[in-house]
């Protein structure tokens, strides 16, 4: 009977035990309780789930040792004033924009033409010190504005590309593509004709349809060369070496002799253009290395 008793005891005093043991694993997620699986066994070990890390901050960068840090206060007085107008005039216009009333109007206008007082104020300074500066002056550098002067100067630039483009004669020649049956090739062909006899700078004449034009009866047939430069339009004109193979286009169309003059000029200045297939450009120029 005791011993009844006792084992009675027992069993209560096992389960409050276990009952007080399993308190805490009620907090916790019956599915992560890896040791209420049994198929795993008790002797299981698993290893906890990482957590993610937090996405580092940029640390923000620190000026250098002994680098000025720019602020407001370091700024000018002129400059503060100017920045002040300037948000002050902005903000006044998006007000009379968007609500334009008599006041809102009238206040930005008033900041404005305080604004283009002081500009033009500044304008006269600079304009006098130009004048007593020739280093200064906008007038004296490259193109005048004057009427005289500018008629000096394109005389001057005139006289000097022509001199340009007779230097070219010695080895450089126009390459003259044409149709017979083109008007403006006809039209084109008297100014061409003058412009090399004026100039020493020698054309060849290439006809792409067999025909010829008037002073250009000794036109040579097209033996490749305007399907390489892609000749797609007539009168061409281009601008050839034929020692180096060289050629640069010049311009498509009439041409007057003030425009051959300043294309030829310019196109002789910068580096020249890739060289042509040499044979190719001997064989139309009649020329060989």
């Amino acid at each position: 009977m005791q011993a009844g008793l006792r084992q009675r005891r027992l069993v209560v005093l096992l389960l409050a035990a276990l009952s007080t043991l399993a308190a805490p694993a009620q907090d916790l997620d019956s599915s992560r309780a890896y040791w209420q699986d049994a198929w795993r066994g008790w002797h299981f070990y698993e290893e906890p789930e990482a957590k993610p890390l937090a996405p580092a901050r940029p640390t923000p960068r620190q000026p250098k040792p002994g680098a000025r840090v720019p602020s407001h206060e370091n700024k000018p007085p002129e400059v503060r004033e100017l920045e002040r107008l300037q948000r002050e005039l902005d903000e006044a216009r998006s007000v009379a924009i968007i609500r334009p009333t008599e006041s809102n109007v009238r206040r930005y206008m008033a900041i404005e033409a305080r604004v283009v007082s002081q500009a033009s104020t500044f304008a006269d300074v600079a304009q006098r010190i130009a004048w007593s500066d020739p280093e200064l002056d906008p007038t004296l550098q490259g193109r005048p504005v004057n009427a005289r002067a500018l008629e000096v100067f394109e005389q001057a630039q005139a006289a000097e590309r022509s001199r340009q483009v007779a230097s070219l004669g010695r080895d450089h020649v126009l390459l003259f593509f044409f149709r017979s049956d083109c008007s403006y090739c006809h039209a084109f062909a008297p100014t061409l004709e003058a412009f090399s006899a004026k100039h020493g700078l020698k054309v060849i004449a290439v006809t792409i349809d067999g025909g010829t034009l008037p002073g250009f009866e000794d036109a040579r047939r097209d033996n490749g060369i305007a399907t390489t430069l892609r000749v797609g339009q007539v009168p061409a004109v281009y601008l050839a070496q034929p020692y180096s193979g060289l050629i640069t286009p010049i311009g498509f169309g009439v041409l007057s002799e003030a425009q051959l003059i300043e294309r030829i000029a310019t196109v002789a200045s910068p580096p020249p253009a890739a060289p042509l297939d040499s044979p190719t450009l001997a064989s139309a120029t009649g020329r060989s290395r």
